[in-house]
């Protein structure tokens, strides 16, 4: 996804994935703090009462998360949206997640819903560390990445970092190797 983005020279956005996730937290959260600043000033201030609650459940009082964010793009080219350690959500996650990655838009209760102005290109990653639903299976291309052998992971070593030289290469490389 990186590479991806890096080639294409558009924005990566990525969403960690963790046991517990939910959808208010990956897709957008309220400026509580602003917020407050608001009604604060509209008690001192009575001209400002009128439609304060309209004001501060608007664009400006909104964070955008990873999913709204790459819902939201609006580059010339469209953004790369990781979805790292889907395994590692839990299955309410995966269906809401599947929901979103149909249509690429999402409602937001007092704004409306946003639809997506570029159609991001999802990568998602996994570690098998739960099985993925097959509704979800049945949507995505699946690529298996092993580790590299010992000759692409010294060619990776020298494109990634030039000045190593090749004896330490070498040697980093057989440690890794033995690590695994």
């Amino acid at each position: 996804a990186k590479v991806l983005a890096k080639v294409l020279d558009t924005p990566l956005i990525r969403l960690q994935c963790y046991e517990g996730l939910d959808a208010s937290s990956t897709l957008y959260e309220w400026n509580y703090v602003r917020q407050i600043l608001q009604i604060r000033l509209a008690e001192a201030d009575a001209s400002r009462r009128e439609g304060l609650e309209d004001s501060i459940f608007g664009e400006a009082f909104l964070f955008d998360r990873p999913l709204l964010q790459a819902i939201r793009h609006s580059g010339p080219r469209p953004a790369v949206l990781l979805i790292d350690e889907i395994d590692r959500a839990d299955e309410e996650f995966e269906a809401f997640l599947l929901e979103v990655l149909s249509d690429f838009q999402v409602t937001i209760p007092e704004i409306g819903t946003v639809e997506a102005i570029r159609i991001p290109i999802v990568v998602l990653t996994s570690n098998n560390a739960r099985e993925m639903s097959d509704a979800l299976k049945r949507r995505c291309m699946h690529l298996y990445i092993d580790f590299p052998n010992e000759d692409l992971e010294l060619e990776i070593v020298h494109l990634k970092v030039p000045e190593v030289g090749e004896e330490l290469s070498k040697q980093l490389e057989q440690i890794v190797q033995a690590i695994r």
